[in-house]
C-alpha cells in the first residue's frame, strides 16, 4: 500500500482493520443488486473518487486493481458513502459486464443458502 492523497476529513472518519482495510459493498446503482464485496484503503478510495474507476486493495496480490482493467468488467461509480461509523463504503455504481471473477453477474450468484 502506498502514501494516499486522500482528503483529510474523510481518512479521519475511516474505521480501517489492523492491516489499514475498510470493506467496500458494492451495488448496481439502479437495482440495488448487491454485486461484491472487496477491499480499501485509504489510496484505493482516493482514486476511486478521483477517477470514478473502481479501484480497490487486492490482499492475494498485494496491489491496486482497477475492476475491469484486464477483462473489460468495468465498474464506472456513480455514488459514494460511509456507513454511520465509517468502518465500510457502500459504492453504487453502473456495472457493465460480470462483477464476479467467475464470470457470474454478482459474487453472491453460486452461493444462496437460503
Amino acid at each position: 500500500m502506498s502514501v494516499s492523497n486522500l482528503a483529510p476529513d474523510i481518512a479521519a472518519r475511516l474505521k480501517r482493520s489492523p492491516e489499514g482495510l475498510v470493506p467496500a459493498v458494492v451495488q448496481q446503482h439502479d437495482t440495488g443488486e448487491v454485486l461484491m464485496l472487496a477491499w480499501m484503503d485509504d489510496e484505493a478510495l482516493h482514486r476511486t473518487l478521483t477517477t470514478r474507476e473502481a479501484t480497490y486493495w487486492s490482499r492475494s496480490r498485494n496491489e491496486y486493481w482497477v475492476k475491469g482493467a484486464t477483462s473489460g468488467n468495468t465498474q464506472r461509480v456513480v455514488s459514494v458513502a460511509l456507513d454511520c461509523d465509517g468502518d465500510t463504503i457502500l459504492l453504487r455504481v453502473d456495472q457493465t459486464g460480470a462483477a464476479c471473477h467467475t464470470g457470474d453477474r454478482t459474487c453472491f450468484d453460486a452461493g444462496r443458502l437460503l
